[in-house]
């Protein structure tokens, strides 16, 4: 049995959140069959038959299986092997957790409220608004109609073709057909909207739709969407598969975009911006998430994975594409080199006992909501970066190319994208990524001088944080030392002053790599695209270390990424690390992505220092940034690059609230007040930077301003910025405060979750936040969407006090979370981590810091 078309009728009732719904779909039954079964969910079907191509007609009764998320229609007849035409009728309510379709709220510039319906189905929720078959594989063609309120808008995948009054307040919009595609992909949004004039790019109308009053903030979207669009078209060799691009902004979304064909929806964050008043970082954010929904337009709409243990093949390419893409929109931004933060997160991740490989094997619908992770779009994104590397961009982007062609309006597994980049490129792909896929986890490389002094030896095992149980492998390895990875380790060296480049397949054997004498510096990972650790010898080490001028940005941040997590896996000291920070401090950095790196190690190191170290402690943090912060200052120079900005909001921001610099603090209130009285007349990086200094410091004062400012945002950034920015006041009157106020429902559910982790990560409050949440546990399930619950816990690894760090524990193992308990797993393994790291340092840390201070 297998769908082949749908034809969708739903009347809207956005006042009462409810919808009726009747649908012909037209199926092909390869086997005589007394039913079919579809999925459906929470939804009342009313009348079911099925009419055979010469016009018998078979009555269906429904049968619902909640549990399975099924519908049986059962015939009073058998049907035949052939073409038929299901014919239902049905109803149901609007969802309240931002799934299947939903009602969003929100406040015109008028005062007044207004409402939408939309829909959000990926990965198995289409279920939820009309009977399917909701799995990725049985692609079909869909023709929507909605019949809504006629003064409000409809937009659905594809171009209206009929608009018909219906003379009782009603409209019947009625849209053509889609290509060939997967049930998650349907969507349509009505409500109060406002659409831009179209942008015409290659002949596809490009619009951004949004509430109304905020039209204005979508010059940023269209214009990152139209190079989007002919980028794509030019790297995969194949034009953009529908007739028109929608862009539309949502009042609230459970995540940040999703790639609906030609009806793209997004947090209103993620795409409505003013150019002047974000920070770069922000304006990166939506270029991302613009380029990276629109990649999905060719992988993942055109060409699917064959099931959700694919889903890799969508996610992970779209993260990798959007990369390329907009690292050829702002080239000045790096964005490979920033693409490392992120990075990092996944490498943290994937050293943990409880990772997962990038692929693996999913049943249900909630084992396919834990594929959308860090490892998928992260970690995948890092490793085909990796591969396209080591083979060579062009014959990627051949082999690529190779594969949407062949491939579209179709389904796969990832062997046929291995077929296809072999055949391009000559190189044993299949057999190189099937070890990064496949498997949990990812290598440290270890680099010795070799026996004659004129080669390296390679080694790999693999890296974890803590030590398996009975592995016997020790901080930093892992079971499995001889296990493995096939590693594309590039390198590069100086000897006797000439430069040295070696490429070398590590396999499970140690690799002997002749550099044709003595190097005077090593740098193993070049270019630092790699998805693994490298550990040198104390030698390579310190001549590297003495060579830090011959790093590029990305081999520079590897470095310090791979020193941090030698201190959190025990092989190393913080000791060690701050020494490593005071030399490249000394060495004159100013890149802002190592920057990051290193002040987010000094922000770990802040929660072990105990109250009788703390002025060493931020002594060093002002020593280490003091030169950057002073030639710097808080006011951009003419010519300067964009991440200059960034550098300067990074390094302020921890010299105001690591640091606890005075001036500073003193110097951001000025600002804050000028920003208040004139806005726009600050910098809008050092906007940020303020914002997160005054409320670090701040007294009740300063919290009702930052309230206000949430509450009456010119911006959706602004508004999230002093939204998030409450959880930083560390006063315990402020910290209930905002406590009660993030479980109070008058947070949007998209947002309450990430204001409630900042809440547990508070530097003094934390603690009372995590027994706010214990105690609202039931109300706060209710209320976010199950697929957020995660990140509103991720703020507990840094509960690291035993006690407290004992009682998360003991809570969450007996309260798992729906859907996303293999991230709370990791979660915390990631607070045993802390655990081990106050254990192991708070009690020497007075020591180290008189020293290095």
């Amino acid at each position: 049995m297998e769908p082949r078309h749908y034809d969708l009728t739903f009347t809207l009732h956005v006042d009462d959140a409810s919808f009726a719904g009747e649908e012909r779909t037209q199926v092909v039954v390869h086997e005589p069959t007394p039913a079919l079964v579809l999925n459906a969910v929470e939804l009342d079907i009313l009348d079911a038959e099925l009419v055979a191509e010469d016009g018998n007609v078979l009555a269906g009764r429904a049968e619902p299986d909640a549990e399975h998320e099924q519908v049986t229609i059962r015939l009073d007849g058998t049907a035949g092997a052939g073409a038929h035409t299901l014919h239902l009728t049905f109803a149901g309510r609007f969802s309240e957790k931002l799934q299947g379709i939903y009602r969003s709220e929100f406040v015109a510039d008028d005062g007044r409220p207004g409402a939408l319906a939309a829909t959000q189905f990926e990965p198995a929720d289409a279920r939820r608004a009309f009977p399917c078959w909701d799995e990725p594989d049985l692609k079909a063609t869909f023709a929507v109609t909605l019949i809504v309120d006629e003064d409000l808008t409809a937009i659905s995948n594809s171009e209206t073709t009929e608009v018909t009054q219906l003379g009782n307040g009603k409209k019947q919009v009625r849209f053509a057909p889609t290509m060939r595609m997967s049930s998650y992909l349907v969507a349509f949004v009505v409500g109060p909207l406002e659409a831009t004039d179209p942008v015409r790019v290659d002949d596809v109308p490009l619009r951004v739709a949004c509430v109304p009053g905020k039209k204005s903030l979508s010059s940023f979207s269209l214009e990152i969407g139209a190079h989007a669009l002919r980028y794509f078209s030019r790297y995969f060799a194949v034009p953009y598969p529908a007739e028109k691009l929608d862009l539309v902004a949502l009042p609230d979304f459970a995540m940040g975009a999703m790639e609906n064909l030609g009806a793209v929806t997004f947090r209103e964050t993620l795409l409505l911006v003013d150019p002047q008043r974000a920070t770069r970082a922000e304006l990166e954010r939506v270029a991302d998430v613009v380029a990276h929904e629109l990649a999905h337009m060719w992988f993942g709409d055109l060409v699917t994975m064959r099931w959700w243990n694919g889903i890799w093949l969508n996610e992970a390419f779209a993260t990798f594409m959007e990369l390329l893409c907009v690292d050829d929109f702002r080239p000045d931004w790096q964005r490979w080199v920033t693409f490392a933060l992120s990075r990092g997160h996944a490498m943290l991740v994937d050293g943990l006992s409880s990772t997962r490989a990038i692929e693996f094997p999913v049943e249900s619908p909630d084992e396919a909501e834990q594929m959308f992770d860090v490892l998928t779009y992260q970690k995948g994104a890092g490793v085909l970066r990796m591969l396209e590397r080591y083979v060579g961009a062009e014959p990627f982007r051949q082999g690529i190319a190779a594969y949407i062609a062949q491939h579209s309006y179709a389904n796969t597994d990832t062997t046929d994208l291995w077929d296809a980049l072999e055949a391009a490129t000559g190189e044993p792909v299949r057999a190189t990524m099937d070890s990064w896929i496949f498997q949990p986890g990812y290598p440290v490389v270890s680099v010795t001088t070799s026996e004659d002094g004129s080669g390296v030896t390679l080694r790999q095992r693999r890296f974890r944080y803590l030590p398996d149980d009975g592995d016997g492998a020790g901080p930093g390895a892992g079971a499995g030392a001889n296990a493995g990875w096939q590693v594309p380790v590039m390198l590069r060296a100086s000897v006797e002053g000439r430069p040295v480049h070696r490429r070398v397949l590590l396999g499970p054997d140690p690799a002997e790599v002749d550099l044709g004498g003595a190097a005077d510096w090593l740098v193993v990972n070049e270019g630092g695209w790699g998805f693994y650790r490298v550990q040198y010898d104390d030698d390579l080490l310190g001549r590297l270390t003495g060579a830090l001028d011959n790093l590029d940005a990305l081999e520079r941040f590897n470095l310090v990424s791979d020193a941090w997590a030698a201190v959190l896996a025990g092989a190393s000291t913080v000791g060690d690390f701050l020494r490593l920070a005071r030399v490249v401090s000394d060495s004159g950095e100013r890149d802002p992505s190592v920057w990051a790196a290193l002040v987010a190690a000094l922000g770990v190191v802040d929660r072990v220092v105990g109250p009788d170290a703390e002025p060493a402690f931020q002594a060093l943090v002002k020593a280490l940034l003091a030169p950057v912060a002073a030639e710097l200052g808080w006011t951009p120079t003419a010519g300067e690059s964009e991440r200059t900005g960034t550098l300067r909001a990074t390094v302020l921001s921890a010299m105001g609230v690591l640091g606890a610099d005075a001036d500073v603090a003193a110097t951001a209130r000025e600002l804050h007040a000028r920003e208040l009285a004139e806005p726009g007349s600050v910098d809008a990086d050092v906007v940020a930077a303020v914002v997160a200094i005054v409320a670090a410091t701040g007294d009740d004062a300063d919290y009702a301003t930052h309230l206000e400012r949430y509450k009456a945002a010119a911006t959706p950034q602004e508004e999230v910025r002093y939204l998030y920015s409450l959880a930083a006041f560390e006063d315990e009157a402020l910290v209930r405060r905002t406590v009660d106020f993030a479980l109070g429902g008058q947070v949007r559910a998209q947002n309450a979750p990430f204001l409630v982790s900042q809440l547990l990560a508070n530097r003094r409050g934390g603690a009372l936040a995590w027994a706010a949440v214990k105690e609202h546990w039931d109300e706060l399930l209710e209320r976010i969407p199950d697929k957020l619950v995660d990140r509103m816990l991720e703020g507990v690894t840094t509960l690291s006090v035993p006690e407290v760090a004992t009682d998360v524990r003991a809570f969450l193992e007996a309260h798992p979370a729906p859907s996303r308990q293999r991230t709370v797993e990791q979660l915390l393994e990631r607070l045993d981590i802390a655990v081990a790291l106050r254990r192991r340092e708070a009690a020497t840390l007075p020591a180290t810091l008189a020293v290095l201070v």
